[in-house]
């Protein structure tokens, strides 16, 4: 791995691990579904790419979480597999999340349904997000204690995503720039 590698994300397999197939690769993705997992892979078509990695903000489990996380930003990672050059490409994609109610709330909608506020800001590229907290009050026994410790970081979302791909002896390349 040269430099310009790390410098532009890009993850190769170790030398003489045979390359799968595209079906092998996109179902080693889903695999990394697990339900203990802040994130979900799943299905792009509604972004126009193969397959999306994001935190399960909207999540019936997991929403509750986040809200008392104080999370401000949603994350995704967009993939496109390229059977051609034997190659995922991928790019992030953060929002801001405003909740309203303890829901994510989307204040374009008319009625004020529920739902994500993508408004405030929006960064598209190969992103690091790190964000962290710990909180203490009156426990619900009366103490005063911790009532949540949270970490959460695009690495742990992006890591396996990047050694799927490559034992599967592709190339995983992170897109700063552009399209997939």
């Amino acid at each position: 791995m040269g430099f310009f590698d790390w410098f532009s994300v890009i993850k190769r397999p170790a030398p003489g691990v045979p390359a799968k197939t595209a079906a092998e690769v996109r179902a080693d993705l889903l695999a990394i579904n697990r339900p203990t997992a802040p994130f979900i892979i799943r299905d792009g078509a509604p972004e126009f790419v193969d397959l999306v990695g994001e935190w399960r903000i909207e999540d019936a489990t997991w929403y509750a979480i986040f809200v008392k996380a104080g999370l401000k930003r949603s994350f995704k990672v967009l993939m496109r597999i390229d059977d051609k050059l034997k190659e995922v490409r991928s790019i992030d994609e953060r929002r801001s999340v405003e909740w309203q109610a303890g829901y994510p709330a989307l204040s374009s909608e008319p009625g004020g349904k529920l739902g994500l506020s993508w408004e405030k800001e929006y960064g598209r590229g190969q992103i690091t997000e790190y964000a962290w907290g710990k909180g203490y009050a009156f426990t619900e026994q009366g103490r005063y204690g911790e009532v949540y410790n949270y970490r959460f970081v695009s690495s742990e979302l992006k890591t396996p995503l990047q050694e799927a791909v490559t034992k599967a002896g592709w190339v995983w390349r992170g897109i700063a720039f552009g399209g997939l």
